[in-house]
């Protein structure tokens, strides 16, 4: 692999031109795939082989008319202070409203409230339950902007109407975070290559990869059914590993020129060394993002798929465009004119830098240094032990937003409940008498405390399929929900066996309640196959046992002291000011699978390009302990400014006024500090000081069967400079050059 980037270095130099024309047509072509589509992206959750979806299944064909899988909206009403919605000021033009929704384009029902039971106790606040005709995914503009012209003519009438529900499309988001990132990228970059033109690179490289990327999702989303936040995931993650492989990148042609290398060889043997661990690191990451499909959920795979996507073009990019981009900037790049004298003296080998005399005062203290960095990521973990789940629901939107209203407004005409009702049905068709076994489901769910209103069975034309509506007394989010819903399915059993009808609970939040169980489930199995897959990869990479497993090791370490943190300060409320969590609530069931996936693929890269350096060093003769100094020397400083790139990227999202988001940003930048800076920075170097010469140990029957993949280049690097001497003995003067006879 090496030798195929070392000239492919070398081609996208030469031909940097038709390089760069290539991938502007690219973007230009992506741009004009998204002006001639319109995408759009969904919420829903759909897990098959749940009770919840075996439910709504039932619902689709039992009552076509309530559109189980289509899209809802809640259009909540409130009157002014002391005043009434049922007083005949207000009356007729809430059924004004309500007339306007039933003509909206896809509707396909709505609930009035007055005849529906529908109004507060206090006759303050009203909703109508709006039911569409076809799932999220396919809500028109023209159907939301029926939405916002209801919106609009309640207000004109002095009423206060809010919205929420699935079928509310989502304001245009700032793009404060992403600028926030690339500015503290910039200003990262600039300190670490002291010239603005090495800074430029990775930056404009990043900005390309991202435009194709996001273009390429969008155009998707088309076609398929796409998560909300697929484009803010592929967003971060392919912005911040962008930045970070054209940074290895470029680093690496800066030395080769300071070596005496022409900008052309300089280029290759870049691409030839950190380009191999760049595809090695990239493939780590696309494939723990991809991975996530076999977990089942829809929404899930949308997301990763469209990550890894990101990662892909990321990677492809730092491979082509950026040797093109190098060429045109020459030598120019090593000028470091905004360097420091202390950079300069240590770029010239004449002082010692930070990160060398870091690795020595780890290696001096090696049981010190593992031991305090242990028990501090193993104290942040502790919060972890009551990491509970949930699905993102409009509690969690931004303060102010209309989803956010609507949902407060609820919770406090109706109770918190009100937010997520349950769908009791009662499966008859094999039973001898449906209504006396919707009856004695009612009764059952009369005797439970949570449940706050019944409202009166419903049946199918047939006869023999009801559904009962159950408001609980807790919001949709708590854990008494939870609980709720486990003690009504546990209940159902008596009712079965006396009637024969099946019971069973669907609705949103019990769905979104299954979906957490589920990934809750699937969590540590994919952790144990992502481990398992970076055991494999660290054992081809770096030709040891004993490494892999550290690497491991210390990856979980700092997933379950990034989840202890997420815990601490979205779900407990510890410094939620600070990192402006407006509302405490169990952790986003989506996160600890995501966070998994994404940090593995993070941490490899670390542990790639630091290990490698430290390998390189032991091969050529270094003692265990000099070959970690080494490692340092040639590697700290650039893993240290990619780590802070990420951590800035990924913290930008912090203000976002999504909870998913903001918490993903959080899990991420949290994460990436505790693997850079502890694990790797700290534990690897004290665990390898510890193991000495064993680190490197391989049996001989493992070394034979393993395939040497040589992502540090060693065998390239061996093979040019054998080449670059053959090239410089000159010929015997005794001997005549061979001349072939004409």
């Amino acid at each position: 692999m090496a030798t195929f980037l070392y000239r492919l270095g070398r081609l996208a130099f030469r031909r940097r031109r038709l390089m760069l024309l290539a991938w502007t047509a690219v973007l230009v072509a992506a741009g004009i795939g998204v002006s001639s589509v319109s995408g759009g992206t969904t919420d829903d959750f759909t897990l098959p082989g749940t009770q919840s979806q075996r439910a709504i299944d039932l619902l689709e064909r039992e009552f076509p008319q309530a559109a189980a899988s289509g899209a809802t909206a809640r259009v909540v009403i409130e009157a002014a202070d002391g005043q009434k919605l049922t007083s005949a000021a207000h009356k007729p033009q809430v059924e004004s409203l309500v007339e306007e929704l039933r003509t909206a384009p896809q509707v396909a029902n709505v609930a009035d409230p007055f005849t529906s039971g529908l109004v507060s106790a206090s006759g303050s606040i009203a909703y109508a339950q709006v039911t569409y005709a076809v799932p999220q995914a396919e809500i028109t503009t023209a159907a939301s902007d029926a939405l916002h012209e209801v919106v609009k003519r309640g207000a004109d009438a002095g009423l206060a109407v809010s919205l929420g529900g699935n079928a509310v499309l989502d304001e245009e988001e700032s793009n404060a975070a992403e600028l926030i990132g690339l500015l503290v990228a910039a200003f990262v970059l600039v300190i670490t290559f002291g010239s603005l033109v090495a800074a430029g690179l990775p930056l404009l490289s990043a900005v390309v990869g991202v435009g194709v990327a996001l273009c390429a999702v969008t155009v998707a989303s088309s076609f398929v059914d796409m998560a909300s936040n697929a484009q803010t995931l592929s967003l971060m993650l392919g912005l911040a590993v962008a930045i970070d492989y054209a940074l290895f990148i470029v680093s690496r042609y800066r030395s080769e020129l300071r070596e005496g290398h022409r900008p052309e060889e300089a280029a290759g043997r870049a691409l030839g060394t950190a380009g191999s661990a760049v595809v090695f690191a990239g493939l780590t990451v696309i494939i723990a993002l991809a991975g996530l499909s076999v977990i089942g959920i829809a929404m899930l795979t949308t997301m990763g798929l469209a990550a890894a996507f990101a990662i892909t073009v990321a990677v492809l990019v730092a491979l082509t465009l950026l040797p093109a981009l190098l060429g045109f900037t020459g030598t120019r790049v090593a000028r470091g004119r905004l360097t420091t004298r202390r950079m300069r003296a240590a770029q010239h080998g004449r002082s010692t830098t930070m990160g060398v005399r870091w690795g020595r005062f780890v290696t001096r203290h090696p049981w010190k240094m593992l031991l305090s960095s242990v028990i501090v990521l193993g104290v942040l973990a502790v919060p972890a032990l009551s990491l509970r789940l949930t699905l993102p629901d409009d509690s969690m939107a931004a303060p102010g937003s209309t989803q956010r209203v609507a949902y407060d407004t609820l919770s406090k005409g109706f109770g918190p409940g009100f937010n997520g009702p349950l769908t009791v049905v009662v499966d008859a068709r094999a039973g001898d008498d449906p209504k006396s076994a919707a009856e004695d489901t009612a009764t059952m769910l009369s005797r439970i405390d949570d449940i706050a209103i019944i409202r009166p069975a419903v049946f199918n034309k047939a006869g023999d399929v009801a559904l009962i509506t159950a408001v609980p007394g807790s919001s949709p989010t708590s854990r008494a929900t939870v609980d709720l819903v486990a003690d009504i399915r546990d209940r159902s059993a008596a009712v079965e066996k006396d009637s024969g009808a099946q019971l069973m609970v669907t609705g949103t939040t019990a769905v979104n309640i299954d979906v957490s169980a589920k990934l809750g489930a699937a969590m540590v199995p994919y952790l144990a196959i992502v481990v398992g897959l970076a055991l494999i990869l660290l054992l081809l990479v770096f030709r040891s046992v004993l490494l892999p497993l550290k690497a491991a090791l210390g990856f979980l370490l700092s997933v379950v002291a990034t989840l202890g943190v997420l815990v601490a300060v979205f779900q407990w409320g510890w410094l939620k000011d600070l990192f402006g969590v407006d509302e405490t609530a169990p952790i986003v069931s989506l996160l600890p699978i995501l966070l998994i996936g994404v940090v593995f693929g993070l941490a490899m890269d670390y542990e790639v390009f630091l290990v490698s350096g430290m390998r390189e060093a032991y091969v050529h003769g270094a003692t265990p302990t000099e070959a970690i100094v080494t490692g340092f020397r040639h590697g700290a400083r650039v893993v240290t400014a990619a780590a802070v790139i990420m951590i800035s990227v990924f913290a930008g999202f912090l203000l976002d006024d999504v909870a998913l988001v903001k918490s993903i940003g959080m899990g991420l930048a949290t994460a990436v500090l505790f693997d850079a800076f502890v694990v790797r920075m700290t534990i690897v170097p004290a665990v390898m000081t510890l193991l000495g010469a064993r680190a490197w140990a391989l049996p001989a029957w493992l070394d034979r069967a393993l395939p040497n993949v040589d992502v540090e280049g060693e065998k390239l690097r061996r093979i040019l400079d054998a080449r670059d001497r053959d090239a410089s003995v000159p010929a015997p003067a005794d001997r005549e050059p061979a001349v072939s006879a004409p």
